[in-house]
């Protein structure tokens, strides 16, 4: 990126920045009071209210998300949605692309954040993945989410993709619990997110489209679990398949 324009870049992430905390405290309150709702009649009205947050936080930084649907969910299935995962705004795109019910599998260390920390506890499975204990309960947790009738979302890489390769290796978990609670995935794509914020430089953040694609949605009725792994490459290469042909991300290029 040319010199001259890093002071604008800097500029514009500050704005951004500013508008995300102070939209953030506006909405704690709502928050706060709907944490004592329980966790599914609470942890849904937090998301209508997140996402109020998050579409009023990309109008006023330019940032234009888009839903582009090859197959579009039914509002009252459960899915299993599994995203690629590339950008730091990748939360905040999930609450503008998944328009129903989910619960989020997350890192344990974001919850840490001040006041974004407490938001996030309150809407995210937690998982610590160096725990393999943790790691048990956060499957058990997705389990019953699925059973109160509520989707969830894990993204299969586990973490941010730093390879060369349009994705990470998968790991099982999202089509193992898929098998065993007899709910279909939903792959979704975000084209843009790393066009718009690299995962590494904050001040890579910057405004534009930011599509999301949802892939024709893949049913898990008759499998077993002796079929994860090849469930979990049929997934992988259709979602493969379809970034190459928008064009995965050039990581070559520091925006």
């Amino acid at each position: 990126m040319p010199l001259i324009i890093w002071p604008f870049r800097i500029l514009y992430t500050l704005y951004a920045l500013t508008w995300f905390i102070l939209l953030m405290l506006l909405v704690f309150p709502f928050v706060l009071v709907a944490s004592f709702w329980g966790k599914v009649k609470g942890g849904n009205f937090v998301y209508r209210v997140i996402r109020v947050w998050s579409g009023a936080w990309f109008f006023l930084v330019g940032i234009r998300p888009r839903n582009i649907y090859q197959s579009k969910p039914n509002p009252s299935q459960q899915y299993i949605f599994v995203i690629n995962h590339i950008s730091y705004l990748d939360a905040a795109i999930l609450v503008e692309t998944i328009r129903q019910p989910f619960r989020p599998l997350g890192k344990i260390e974001m919850s840490k954040i001040p006041i974004f920390g407490f938001i996030y506890r309150v809407c995210v499975v937690l998982v610590d993945r160096s725990n393999s204990e943790h790691r048990a309960r956060s499957i058990r947790q997705l389990k019953s989410v699925l059973k109160k009738g509520i989707s969830i979302m894990i993204f299969p890489e586990g973490t941010f993709n730093e390879t060369d390769q349009p994705l990470k290796e998968f790991y099982d978990g999202a089509f193992r619990i898929a098998i065993e609670t007899k709910t279909p995935i939903q792959p979704v794509l975000f084209l843009d997110a790393y066009e718009r914020m690299h995962h590494k430089h904050l001040f890579s953040l910057n405004p534009g489209r930011c599509r999301s694609l949802f892939l024709p949605v893949v049913p898990v009725e008759g499998l077993t679990l002796a079929q994860v792994r090849e469930l979990k490459e049929k997934v992988f290469r259709m979602m493969e398949a379809e970034l190459i042909t928008h064009g995965s991300p050039n990581r070559d290029i520091l925006h």
